[in-house]
This record gives C-alpha cells, structure tokens and sequence, in this order.
C-alpha cells in the first residue's frame, strides 16, 4: 500500500485520466519512497497542457505556467502539477532557453538529471523506469540520464545535486558521471551564489558529508565555491576528522570556519549570501569556541554563549579535539545550573537602577546591569532586587 501522502493525491491523477490524458507521481518523491525516507510532498507530472488542467480543476494559480506547473488546489490541497516536456538551448547553463509541451512520459523523464529520480509511478504503485533508476538505487549509484556532459553542460548545479545525493543517500558516483564531473567543474561557476549555498548547506546537513566534502575537493567544485579557493587543505583535513558525523549543518559550518582560521568570518559568510541572523550566530559562535578552546567553560561564558550556541560549540570542540561525547551532557548540565540563563530573569531593571541612582538612562545602565548579571551568574550574589541595591551600595556604583 502507498504511504498517505501519495494516497490523498491519487484523487487528482484520477481526475486527470478521466479527462483523457495520463497522470504520474515523479522525481524525488518516488525516490524516496523507494528508499523508505520521509516524503514532504509529491510532484505530479501529467501529458495534460496547462491549460487543459485548468479546465478539469477549477481552482488552480500559475507558478511557473511557462515550464509547464500550475499549483492545483483539489479538496484543500495543493499540489505541483507540471505538462510533459522538452528542454534545449543553455545558455546560462541553468534554465532552458526553450521548453516545449509533450504527451510522451519517456520523452519527459528523460530530461531529468539521475537515473533514481527519473522515474515516475502511478496511481496503483506500478513504477515507470525506462532508464533502470530503480537498479541503480538497489547498486547505490547516482549515475546521469544519458550523457553526464550533456546533462552537466545543460544546468552545472547539477553537479552540486550529485554530491549532495552522496552526502544525504551515502551513494557514489557512477564512474562516468564523476569522471564528468571533475572535466566540467568550472561551469559552475555560471550559478548564481544563493544556488550553490543552497546545496552546499544540505551537503554540510547529510550523514554522509566525509565523502560529500572529500568529493568537493577531488573534483575542484570547492573552487567555484565562495572564498574556498584557497581552502583547499581545511576542506580535506575537516573531511577527516573522526566525529564528522556527528554534527549537524550549523556545527559544520562553525567546524569548518574553525579549520580556515584567520579570515574575517561575517565577510567570508555574507559571500555565501546567508542571512544577517545566520551569519551573526556562526561569528559569535567561532569567538566563543576559540575562548573555550584556550580557558575552558565558565559561567560567564556559558551564560554569554546560550543554551544552542553553547551545544553547537561543544559539539565541534569534540570532533576537534577528539572528546568524549559526555562533555555537551556535562555542558547542558552546568549551563541548567546557572542562576540565571537571560537578563530577562533579572530582578532589577533599568527603572530600579535610574530611581537607585537618581540619574537618567544612558549608556551607564546597560553597562551596570551587565556588572549585575555576571555577579549573579558566578554566584557572588543572590538574584534578589534588595540584596542587588545593597550590593552596589557597597560597591559604590548608585
């Protein structure tokens, strides 16, 4: 029996035959069914024009009408739902210059970049799999659909697709299609940047991103890569490292900011164009590593780092040091102990302060209340408003 997912769509494929034309579910979602991985949603090809579907379903939003997908909205759902097509003409490297509507499923599937994702199944399970994807999943290969230097040569993100199958699926490359891949690793330097950080963080997310990262550099795709020309040996020796595994995205990005060293780490990480939020947490995440690979863990630094950032950061000091993995328990348990965990918990606040001091707000105050939360947070006081007044009386700082 189909998993749920693919069971509430059946419904529109139904619809779609009974109008006449055929209707599929493709690409990544028959994948994984196949490999038993979660599935979050389904995309449906079909030999229906668009505006042929727009007539079987009354509600329906053009999304990328042009290449053939119209979203369909069936019983409060909605679904992806793209014409039977052809593609030619790269200039770029990454879009067709044209795409042309077809009624033919193999003609559709054949277009498609791996042999595992080129498959399609219908509404019964039946799969259909004329470029034997389904052997190539049973082998573990990720192999092209037909030539890997057309496929390559048609959209060079493909080649980023490749090793990021290898890090999430732990497959390899077909012989072939890596030997194309190491001919062809310049043309990616025709995507556009947000592409390639798109991919190259699944990479850094997958189970298997040793060989992923290994694959990188074997291939010299690392060198279209944002500021990692010259990274080549922090790239091989992070590859190597025994705990790799793991870790999850943000810790390897955090490991491997470690291993460039001295760069200037919000530059280096706003050419990957990451958002502000991203790019502050892995900064402030890389200062705090380098103070507790030189001092260790204090409250305060505990305190400064948060829960998060403080786990991410014991995490990458294990696989960089080889420590037991008991020291981020020892972490979650030092930093639970703490007297408080945000200025939020304090039980002064600024207006306390200005009524104490008989003076008006200004920069003193963030400056104090800062003096008050690390003497809380290293215990020399208790969290308590009249024990804190009469502490910076005898500190003459009111």
């Amino acid at each position: 029996m189909l998993p749920s997912i693919f069971q509430q769509a059946i419904p529109v494929l139904k619809k779609i035959e009974r109008a006449g034309f055929v209707a599929y579910f493709v690409g990544g979602s028959v994948r994984d069914h196949f490999l038993s991985r979660p599935i979050n949603d389904v995309d449906i090809a079909t030999s229906a024009y668009p505006q042929e579907l727009k007539g079987i379903f009354p509600r329906t939003i053009d999304i990328g009408i042009e290449h053939g997908t119209i979203l369909v909205i069936d019983e409060g759902r909605e679904y992806e739902i793209t014409t039977f097509r052809t593609e030619s003409g790269y200039a770029d490297f990454r879009r067709p210059d044209k795409v042309e509507f077809i009624r033919s499923l193999e003609g559709d599937l054949e277009r498609r970049d791996f042999t595992m994702n080129s498959m399609a199944m219908d509404a019964d399970g039946k799969v259909y799999d004329p470029f034997k994807g389904m052997n190539d999943i049973h082998n573990r290969v990720i192999r092209t659909v037909g030539s890997p230097d057309l496929r390559f040569a048609e959209d060079a993100l493909r080649m980023m697709r490749g090793v990021r199958f290898v890090s999430q699926l732990g497959f390899k490359l077909d012989p072939d299609t890596l030997n194309a891949l190491e001919e062809h690793s310049r043309l990616l330097e025709h995507i556009a940047v947000e592409r390639k950080t798109m991919e190259f963080e699944k990479i850094l997310g997958g189970k298997w991103k040793r060989e992923a990262l290994a694959l990188l550099v074997r291939t010299n795709l690392y060198r279209e890569l944002p500021h990692l020309t010259q990274q080549k040996e922090a790239l091989h020796d992070v590859a190597n490292l025994v705990r790799l595994e793991d870790i999850n995205k943000d810790q390897t990005w955090l490991l491997l900011l470690a291993y460039i060293g001295n760069i200037d780490t919000e530059e280096f990480l706003k050419g990957w164009r990451l958002p502000t939020k991203t790019i502050r947490e892995r900064s402030k995440e890389l200062g705090i590593l380098k103070e507790r690979r030189k001092s260790g863990w204090s409250k305060p630094l505990l305190y400064r780092a948060g829960l998060e950032a403080a786990i991410n950061i014991e995490k990458v000091y294990e696989c960089l040091e080889s420590k037991p993995v008991s020291s981020v328990e020892t972490v979650k348990e030092e930093y639970h102990s703490l007297a408080i965990t945000s200025r939020q918990q304090l039980d002064v606040t600024g207006n306390d302060l200005m009524t104490w001091s008989n003076k008006k707000g200004g920069p003193w105050m963030k400056e104090l209340l800062a003096e008050i939360e690390c003497a809380i947070v290293t215990n020399t006081i208790n969290n308590d408003k009249e024990t804190i007044r009469r502490w910076l009386q005898t500190c003459n700082r009111l």
